[in-house]
């Protein structure tokens, strides 16, 4: 049997990052093989797009030591980290919009004043790279046009072009569909089969077991635990995340379906561009339920939780909240309908103000928060309870909301709009980017609503969620509602069979 004989791809020992009060980095240690995919999960805030942004050098290390490939590195920018090695893909990507695929490739490695040189020289090799990898991605095409899926191929194809050993992947399915997950799990395994390490943060445990060969595991900005993948389980790994067992299935009753609270009859909707996003849908959510809206993700989702939640003027077709027409944005909440986006730093919150300033958007006219001319002490103890109640961490009303990792933001919108107590709740993939416990809070909150006789739609790309939750599902395919099953009928294979196009997977 063979050793091997290689440094580790990445060493960290005793890593220290502080933010103000904020101890993101406690002391933290780890190791990462070469030819290895490492998982590295945590609850949201747990330190472990801090520590990456470390590795990366967009932050530096208040103490500590890191190798890449055997060497003493500290990069002090992330043109550093590059050229020791180290490519990165953002959570949210590091893309200009109105750029070409190739100038976003290009941009800050133009290879020299020979500019046209350069290009030529490098759409050569993306051509062989995209080839070789299955990331094609229109070189000449503008990104902001791009589907999410294919800008994700854009980072990774950046990443290769500029020679990464070690690549970091900040939560990558989380926009992507099942297909399009499964075929950056080959590209994973590729990489690893050539010696190359893959870190992969993420909060999807399922995942971590399918794909990684060790995993650590962090808590409250330390290392609570190292495991070999083999030799570890989701329950295992979820219990160190958290530090106490998780419900992974969340308890439910019977629904005690009520009064229709919201219908949608006929919509269509017609873009800019005149394309037919969404095509005759009807619907109807009733007091006491759970409805889920299943589907690949570009299949007229957005455009439905736009159009009910007053965002968006359907082309044809009524929305009514109980009986009463004429939904608009303004509207809506007045009428007890509330919405969690789907996109929520486009159209939930401001990332520049504070967390309790989020914490009351849509909300303001309140006369909790002092009516006309606001109420700071009201609003923050009114954050900071509500930060209580849905575990927000930091429990910082002060900060910015962009100092919080996306789960906490996440949670902080999914609190605001459940402490509306609306009759209707809208709900656009409630658990993107979100952790195992935090999820566990999440799903018990929708459900207590619903118990509570609210009326929730629910969509997400996830089907273990969405057979979880939901008391009736209906799934859109370009558009078009093409089937609905009950609770009861639901499985995996007939949902996906509808998600095809197939719409009557149950017949004889």
């Amino acid at each position: 049997m063979s050793v091997d004989v290689r440094p580790p791809a990445l060493a960290l020992r005793g890593i220290e990052k502080r933010f103000g009060a904020v101890h993101a980095n406690r002391a933290i240690s780890l190791t990462v093989a070469a030819g290895s995919i490492h998982g590295l999960v945590g609850e949201n805030g747990a330190g472990k797009s801090t520590l990456m942004n470390v590795v990366y050098g967009f932050h530096r290390a208040d103490a500590g030591e890191m190798e890449i490939g055997g060497r003493l590195v500290a990069p002090r920018a992330p043109h550093e980290a590059i050229a020791a090695g180290v490519g990165m893909v953002h959570q949210h990507f590091m893309l200009v919009d109105d750029f070409t695929v190739l100038d976003n490739i290009l941009l800050g490695a133009e290879g020299g004043w020979q500019l046209e040189r350069g290009r030529k020289a490098a759409r050569r090799e993306l051509t062989r790279l995209a080839h070789d990898y299955g990331l094609d991605a229109p070189l000449d095409e503008r990104v902001g046009d791009l589907p999410v899926g294919v800008q994700q191929r854009v980072e990774i194809l950046k990443a290769l072009h500029r020679g990464a050993q070690l690549l970091i992947l900040d939560e990558p399915t989380a926009v992507l569909t099942p297909r399009e997950a499964d075929a950056l799990f080959v590209l994973l395994r590729r990489l690893r089969a050539e010696g190359r390490a893959v870190i992969l943060v993420t909060h999807k445990l399922r995942e971590v077991m399918a794909v990684t060969d060790e995993v650590t595991v962090l808590r409250q900005g330390a290392v609570a635990g190292n495991f070999v993948t083999q030799r570890t389980s989701v329950e295992e790994l979820a219990a160190c995340m958290v530090g106490r067992a998780v419900a992974l299935r969340p308890e439910r009753s019977a629904p005690r379906r009520g009064e229709v609270l919201l219908e949608a009859k006929g919509i269509d909707v017609v873009d800019a561009r005149g394309v037919r996003r969404l095509k005759a849908c009807d619907l109807q959510l009733h007091a006491g339920e759970v409805v889920g809206v299943a589907g690949v993700a570009g299949n007229g989702q957005s455009e439905l939780l736009e159009v009910l939640s007053g965002m968006r003027a359907p082309t044809a077709g009524t929305v009514t909240v109980r009986g009463a027409g004429g939904l608009t944005a303004a509207t809506a909440r007045s009428r007890g309908v509330a919405h969690v986006p789907e996109d929520r730093l486009r159209h939930g919150v401001v990332p520049g103000f504070a967390a309790a300033d989020n914490a009351i958007l849509g909300y303001a006219g309140n006369p909790a928060y002092g009516g006309r001319l606001l109420d700071r002490v009201a609003i923050d103890a009114a954050c900071a309870r509500l930060m209580q109640e849905h575990d927000v961490r930091p429990a910082r009303p002060d900060l910015p909301l962009q100092a919080f990792s996306g789960g906490n933001q996440q949670k902080l919108v999914l609190g605001r709009e459940i402490d509306a107590d609306p009759a209707v709740l809208l709900v656009g993939q409630p658990t993107r980017g979100v952790d195992i416990g935090a999820i566990e809070h999440i799903h018990r909150r929708l459900l207590a609503l619903r118990d509570a006789g609210k009326a929730i739609l629910l969509v997400s790309v996830e089907l273990d969620e969405i057979l979880a939750l939901a008391d009736r599902i209906i799934v859109l395919v370009d558009g078009a509602i093409v089937g609905e099953l009950a609770r009861a009928e639901a499985t995996e294979e007939r949902l996906g069979l509808l998600m095809a196009g197939v719409r009557d997977p149950g017949a004889a």
